[in-house]
């Protein structure tokens, strides 16, 4: 849910900031993402004062939003990244993020992004089969180093979310299964360029209930006595991130200081230095998108719909997850209505919210659509010719453009007759 002192309405216009929302779309366009440096900085702040007594090291999951100024942002504050291809890698970097705080994760790496992670000097590279480990041996003898790398075990532990952000289950295709351990420790012994520094897990995203983290940290705590007895030096403990945010005002998120009291005692016996990945966490509720009110409409059956410039190319998560994110407008009205929120897109899915009580908005208003700072604008993409919006960052009272609207040239430019 969004912080209200960030995002207040002001005089009966929806601010970021000190800035109005409504002023940022006449000057920006729609759809527009609008979001508040505080929220980010803010948001970080009280993750890190939750764990302040625990030897941890926090890496922002830079794939919940790669803008160069939110990864800058949060680099600023001191945090490192969690990357999960070359290219989260090359953003990181281009944002002044230094090497030695970024993780390399990724089930799927290449041979190019372990080479390009090797030569970056990140502090290691996450791991999850035994060929993977092959390959990075492999690529580092061939650069003339050795590659510090974690293991991702996958704990068998199934959360309580969406399927297709659990990550900890067996059935998933993330991690080594706890009983390929002993082939695994074999491996690295035998393994000329291949240093095992540390140990890893993530269990899924909006983990509302810290029993599930506390389930599969007994387990990974097996593993490191297990990794320890057969002679590695476990220096770091990776469990991941998937902490919650609100997105619905009726189901508040556990807060954090909660997984810190359940979680901290465990994490103080393994005597390494604990590593965090939060990235929904930190920039969910950080982020707003602007979409104007094309058409209303109504059918025979008597159903409203309020047709608006954004749709599942800005953001796909109510398509793809049955996300509920809150809708208002950006200037209030005495009156309401209950309505389908649908964009331009073509396809039936192509929705923000079914059957939504909203202010009853008319052809050109402006509605904004809450919690959009993960997986929104990172997401978007080109379906039906569509161009990704332009994004500003607010700060107080000043607002900079930090990407660009897309232009039709733009839409063709790698393309060759």
């Amino acid at each position: 849910m969004l912080d209200s002192n960030l995002f207040p309405y002001c005089d009966g216009t929806l601010c970021c900031e000190g800035i109005s929302l409504q002023k940022l779309a006449e000057e920006y366009g729609t759809p527009l993402f609008v979001t508040s440096r505080n929220s980010l900085v803010n948001q970080y702040r009280a993750f890190e004062k939750a764990f302040e007594g625990l030897d941890h090291f926090t890496c922002y999951s830079v794939k919940a939003n790669f803008n160069l100024h939110v990864i800058r942002t949060l680099a600023d504050e001191g945090c490192g990244c969690d990357v999960n291809s070359g290219g989260e890698l090359f953003r990181a970097l281009q944002a002044g993020v230094e090497p030695g705080k970024i993780i390399m994760a990724g089930v799927g790496k290449t041979a190019a992004d372990i080479e390009y992670g090797v030569r970056s000097g990140v502090l290691m590279l996450k791991a999850e089969s035994l060929s993977e480990l092959r390959l990075i041996n492999d690529v580092a003898g061939g650069l003339g180093k050795n590659a510090s790398v974690g293991i991702r075990i996958n704990p068998n532990v199934t959360a309580e979310t969406h399927p297709y952000i659990t990550t900890g289950d067996s059935k998933e295709k993330f991690g080594v299964d706890e009983t390929d351990l002993d082939e695994v420790f074999a491996l690295l012994k035998a393994l000329e360029h291949v240093d095992l520094v540390g140990l890893d897990m993530h269990i899924g995203s909006q983990i509302f209930d810290a029993d599930f983290y506390h389930a599969a940290l007994e387990k990974l705590l097996d593993v490191l006595a297990g990794a320890r007895s057969a002679g590695f030096n476990i220096r770091y403990f990776d469990i991941g991130g998937g902490f919650p945010v609100t997105y619905d005002p009726q189901k508040p998120a556990t807060p954090i200081e909660q997984f810190a009291e359940k979680l901290v005692p465990l994490l103080e016996k393994t005597g390494t230095t604990i590593v965090f990945e939060p990235g929904r966490f930190i920039t969910a509720n950080s982020t707003v998108l602007l979409t104007r009110v094309l058409y209303r409409k109504r059918n025979h059956a008597g159903k409203e719909f309020v047709i608006v410039d954004a749709g599942m190319t800005e953001l796909i998560r109510p398509a793809l997850y049955q996300s509920y994110h809150e809708i208002v407008a950006v200037c209030q009205h005495d009156s309401v209505m209950v309505a389908d929120i649908v964009g331009p897109v073509c396809e039936s899915g192509d929705f923000f919210a079914r059957e939504r009580t909203v202010d009853r908005v008319e052809e050109g208003d402006l509605l904004a659509v809450l919690s959009v700072g993960a997986y929104g604008s990172v997401m978007s993409n080109n379906y039906n010719g569509r161009l990704r919006p332009a994004e500003v960052m607010v700060d107080g009272k000043k607002a900079r453009l930090i990407r660009k609207r897309e232009t039709f040239d733009q839409l063709v430019q790698n393309e060759m007759f």
